[in-house]
């Protein structure tokens, strides 16, 4: 919440107290920016780029962190208790977590591109399997998107901006792309919520089957997905043969960058990413 909005010179006056000798002077100065708010954030990156000295970079660094995680934190929790979850939306605020500068409308174009490659492509009339086919094509054959198997683990793999640039993704992140372009088309394509695999359904009043992105768009039916929950020896559960909800994809995306930064080590962001989490899978 920001409490005043302090001038420039006095700003400048703050940030200089950052190489402080004196611990406590610089929690007591850090305290204080982080009580105004966003707002500083300019200020601060136009401070980091005119500093010589690592340490205050470095203190400017953090404090920009953690106002963008506050901000992160209150989009998100706005997002998870709005009426309408947008996936896209959702997608974009765990982008911003890594690339907070990063901007909807980019994705959103991005996306539209590859929707406009498909739709020159695609035929109303003819089977739901065929549809799929068409957008297989596009996707994996002319497009080049594939399975992510050297870096499976790399936090890249939950940023949509990223998987987006490199076409290397994993199971989710390729299904919600093949998800946002195939709804788009008007196809009744949903996410399911597989143990350790994210798959997709085809799901209207006369047809439903299954399409797994990481594996080129193969399309598969309801007898293989018994055979692999029987093989991870599960008991029956709708949820992995049934739509699962926006909330659920952003949810399981930042299980996935959680489990990232624990291999990576990076025990902080671990933390952070566990507020997020907190956050997606709670209802205010």
């Amino acid at each position: 919440m920001v409490e005043e909005n302090l001038s420039n010179k006095e700003l400048k006056a703050l940030v200089s107290l950052l190489d402080d000798e004196d611990v406590e002077v610089v929690e007591h100065v850090e305290g204080k920016i982080k009580s105004l708010g966003t707002y500083v954030i300019p200020y601060l990156e136009f401070e980091w780029e005119n500093s010589f000295n690592p340490t205050v970079q470095k203190r400017i660094e953090e404090l920009v962190h953690t106002l963008q995680f506050e901000l992160l934190k209150g989009k998100l929790s706005e997002w998870r208790n709005s009426p309408k979850t947008d996936l896209l939306e959702g997608m974009w605020l765990v982008n911003t977590y890594q690339y907070p500068d990063i901007e909807l409308d980019t994705l959103r174009k991005e996306l539209e591109q590859i929707y406009y490659e498909a739709w020159l492509e695609f035929k109303t009339d003819i089977h739901p399997v065929d549809q799929v086919k068409i957008i297989n094509s596009v996707l994996f054959s002319k497009l080049h998107f594939g399975a992510n198997t050297k870096n499976f683990h790399s936090p890249g793999n939950s940023m949509l901006s990223v998987v987006l640039q490199t076409k290397k993704g994993n199971p989710i992140s390729l299904c919600i792309i093949y998800m946002l372009v195939a709804q788009k088309l008007k196809m009744p394509v949903y996410g399911v919520n597989l143990p350790n695999l994210f798959v997709m359904t085809y799901k209207n009043d006369d047809a439903q089957f299954y399409i797994n992105a990481f594996n080129r768009g193969l399309v598969f039916s309801k007898k293989e997905i018994d055979e692999y929950i029987d093989n991870l020896k599960l008991p029956k559960n709708d949820k992995y043969y049934e739509p699962c909800t926006s909330v659920d994809i952003v949810a399981r995306v930042l299980r996935n960058l959680m489990s990232a930064h624990e291999k990576l080590g990076h025990t902080e962001k671990v933390e952070e990413v566990k507020e997020l989490l907190q956050i997606v899978a709670t209802k205010e």
